[in-house]
């Protein structure tokens, strides 16, 4: 007989900068893997991380993950010293990094972070190539989600 072995998965989404979709305006995605320390995946395990703030940025034919907090967990070895907002390195195919600096540096498009994520075992960052957003725009995003809880709201009422 075999045991089913239980096996704590963690959640597929780790964090996710809400933010993101209401100040730009998103083109297109593409996914990034994240060069990243023991002690960071143990607490991307644990949800201790917030990229609210963070961005991306392009240099010297590299994109590096500026601003990301990762919270180092208090049971982490004392021999390493960990850094929560250090420069990430992300993995990205040749052919990609080319697209987005021609996107960045030619046609004043921004590169944020949407997610952080579970791929396969390995954490994948959703990059985003964004338009930032002018306040009219942001006020017509918001009458649009409030029009769309409003209708919500009547369909649910409207069924009871």
């Amino acid at each position: 007989m075999s045991k089913a072995k239980d096996k704590k998965t963690a959640p597929a989404k780790i964090a996710l900068n809400k933010k993101a979709r209401f100040n730009f305006s998103i083109e297109d995605t593409l996914q990034a893997g994240v060069a990243l320390e023991g002690w960071e995946v143990k607490s991307l395990r644990e949800g201790r991380v917030q990229i609210t703030e963070s961005y991306v940025h392009l240099r010297n034919g590299e994109a590096w993950l500026l601003g990301a907090h990762v919270t180092p967990l208090g049971t982490a070895s004392k021999h390493v010293r960990p850094d929560p907002t250090r420069t990430r390195k992300l993995l990205l195919h040749r052919h990609e990094l080319d697209r987005l600096v021609g996107a960045v540096e030619r046609k004043g498009y921004t590169l944020v972070p949407l997610n952080l994520h579970w791929s396969k075992g390995r954490v994948k960052l959703e990059i985003g190539l964004a338009k930032g957003k002018k306040m009219h725009d942001k006020r017509e995003t918001r009458k649009a989600q409030d029009w769309q809880r409003q209708k919500a709201r009547i369909l649910k009422a409207s069924r009871q």
